[in-house]
C-alpha cells in the first residue's frame, strides 16, 4: 500500500536527525559522566525510534484509509477535475487517448475498426454509466430513426419498449401493427432476441436489433405474466405508418377518441376530434390512451389545456435539486364540462400518464378505467450535439398536480377492469364496454 507523500517526507526528516545524533562524537570528562551520557544518548535514541515507528504506522494507516475512501467514493462529474496533461489530477482524460492508441496499434482486427463507431460507442458508454436507460446518445442513423418514430412513419414491428425491473419490456404494441398482429401484449418481457439473451443489450441496442426492413422477421422469446414458460413469437417487420389520433361516435352519442402516441400531428388531430364532440353535444367523452407509450410532453400539456380551465396545473417538473416547476393549462378550454373517462392499461406511459393524472386531479367529472399504468415519471430533453447527432437526457422527474411521483409506481384506475388473452383473441373489450356503461348512467 502506498504511503501518503506527507508521511514519507516526515519520516525522512526524522531519520536524518537520528543519524546526525548517533554519528556525533562526545568527549566525556570522566568514565562515569561518559557512561551517564551514553545511557541518556541510548535512551533518547530508543525513544525517538519508538516515536518514529508510531508516527510512521499512524501515517501509514491514515494514508491507507484515505486512499481507500478516495478510490471507492462516488465522484460526481460536477466535482471532477478534468485535464489532459501531466501532473496531479483527479481524472486524466489522456487515459482515453492511451486506450485509443492501444486499440489502434494492437487490436487484432484493427483494419476493420471504424473511428466514428468507436467515438459514438465511447459516448454511449459514458451515458450508459449514468444507470438511466432513457439517457442515450443518437448516432446519425439513430437520430433519423427517432425522428421517423415521432413523425409516425418508419419500418419495424410497431411496438414501444422500455426497461422495467431491469428487463426489456413491451410497453405498447401499436394498434394494427405487426407486433400487435403477432400477439405481443403490454407487459411482455423480452428474454431473447433471435436466440440471443436480451440481457446482453442496452435498451437502445435491443430496439436497433428488433427494428429492420419490411418483409424481414425477428424472433422474440418473451415471458408473460401468468405463464409458466417462455414462448417464441416471430414478427414480420412492416412499414409503420399510423395517425396518432382517430375518433368515432359510439352508441348513445358518446365521443370516443383514441390516442396512439403524442407526436407531431397529435395536437391538431386531437383538437379536431374534440371540437366535433363539442359541436355534436356528446353525452360524454372517452379518451383511450391504452398502450400509448407517450411522446412529446408539450403535446400532453396542449391537450390538457383543451380540457382544463386556464391556469390549472397540468404537471410539475422536479429537477435534481428538488426544485419544482409548474406547467399550467394555457387556455382554450372547450371540454372541461363534459363527463370524461380515460382508459389506461399497463402500456400507458409518460405523456399518457401526465394527461390522465392532470385531468383526474383537476376535475370532479373524470374517471380512470382499466389497469395500472406503466409508471414512467421522468422527463427527457432531446439536445442536438452535432450536425446529425443528438443526446436524449433525463432532465427532471414529473409529478401529478397533487405532487404524486409515479415513476415505477404508475397510476391506478378508479375502476379496475382487466383484459385477458381470450378477450383479445375474441375481439372483446371489457374496458371500453365498462366505460360506455358508466357514461350511459
Amino acid at each position: 500500500m502506498e504511503v501518503p507523500w506527507e508521511t514519507v517526507a516526515s519520516c525522512r526528516i526524522i531519520s536524518y536527525t537520528i543519524v546526525a545524533m548517533t554519528d556525533t562524537q562526545v568527549e566525556p570528562r570522566d568514565k562515569k559522566e561518559a557512561g551517564h551520557r551514553l545511557f541518556k544518548k541510548a535512551f533518547l535514541t530508543l525513544a525517538i525510534i519508538l516515536l518514529l515507528s508510531v508516527s510512521y504506522y499512524t501515517g501509514y494507516e491514515n494514508g491507507r484509509e484515505n486512499t481507500g475512501s478516495t478510490s471507492e467514493a462516488t465522484l460526481s462529474p460536477e466535482d471532477a477535475i478534468i485535464i489532459n496533461k501531466k501532473g496531479d489530477e483527479t481524472i486524466d482524460f489522456s487515459l482515453f487517448w492511451k486506450v485509443w492508441e492501444l486499440l489502434k496499434d494492437k487490436y487484432v482486427d484493427r483494419a476493420g475498426l471504424d473511428a466514428r463507431e468507436l467515438f459514438y460507442g465511447a459516448i454511449d458508454g459514458m451515458l450508459a454509466a449514468s444507470g438511466d436507460p432513457y439517457t442515450t446518445f443518437f448516432s446519425p442513423e439513430e437520430n433519423r430513426e427517432f425522428n421517423e418514430d415521432m413523425s409516425g412513419t418508419f419500418e419495424g414491428i410497431g411496438a414501444e419498449m422500455g426497461m422495467k425491473d431491469e428487463i426489456i419490456t413491451i410497453i405498447a404494441p401499436l394498434e394494427g401493427m405487426p407486433a400487435e398482429k403477432a400477439g405481443l401484449l403490454p407487459g411482455d418481457k423480452i428474454v431473447k432476441i433471435d436466440d440471443v439473451a436480451s440481457s446482453s443489450y442496452s435498451l437502445d441496442q435491443a430496439v436497433k436489433r428488433i427494428r429492420g426492413p419490411k418483409g424481414t422477421s425477428v424472433k422474440l422469446t418473451i415471458f408473460r405474466e401468468g405463464d409458466e414458460e417462455t414462448r417464441d413469437i416471430v414478427v414480420e417487420r412492416g412499414v409503420i405508418s399510423v395517425k396518432s389520433v382517430r375518433s368515432e361516435v359510439k352508441e348513445g352519442n358518446i365521443a370516443y377518441i383514441r390516442v396512439n402516441r403524442f407526436g407531431e400531428d397529435t395536437d391538431a388531430l386531437f383538437t379536431e376530434a374534440l371540437k366535433v364532440a363539442v359541436r355534436d353535444q356528446a353525452r360524454g367523452i372517452i379518451i383511450d390512451v391504452r398502450s400509448n407509450p407517450g411522446g412529446f410532453l408539450d403535446s400532453a400539456v396542449e391537450m390538457a389545456s383543451l380540457m382544463l380551465p386556464s391556469g390549472n396545473i397540468v404537471v410539475m417538473e422536479e429537477d435534481g435539486t428538488g426544485k419544482r416547476k409548474e406547467l399550467k393549462a394555457r387556455g382554450g378550454d372547450i371540454a372541461s364540462s363534459f363527463r370524461t373517462i380515460i382508459l389506461i392499461n399497463e402500456g400507458s406511459a409518460s405523456a399518457s400518464e401526465i394527461l390522465a393524472g392532470a385531468l383526474r386531479e383537476n376535475r370532479d367529472n373524470v374517471t380512470l378505467i382499466g389497469k395500472k399504468s406503466f409508471g414512467k415519471g421522468s422527463v427527457q430533453e432531446l439536445i442536438p450535439v452535432g450536425k446529425d447527432t443528438s443526446v436524449k437526457i433525463t432532465v427532471a422527474r414529473w409529478l401529478t398536480p397533487d405532487g404524486h411521483q409515479i415513476n415505477n409506481a404508475g397510476i391506478s384506475p378508479d375502476i379496475e377492469v382487466g383484459m385477458t388473452t381470450e378477450d383479445r383473441e375474441a375481439k372483446r373489450d371489457p374496458q371500453l364496454d365498462r366505460a360506455l356503461e358508466e357514461l350511459k348512467k
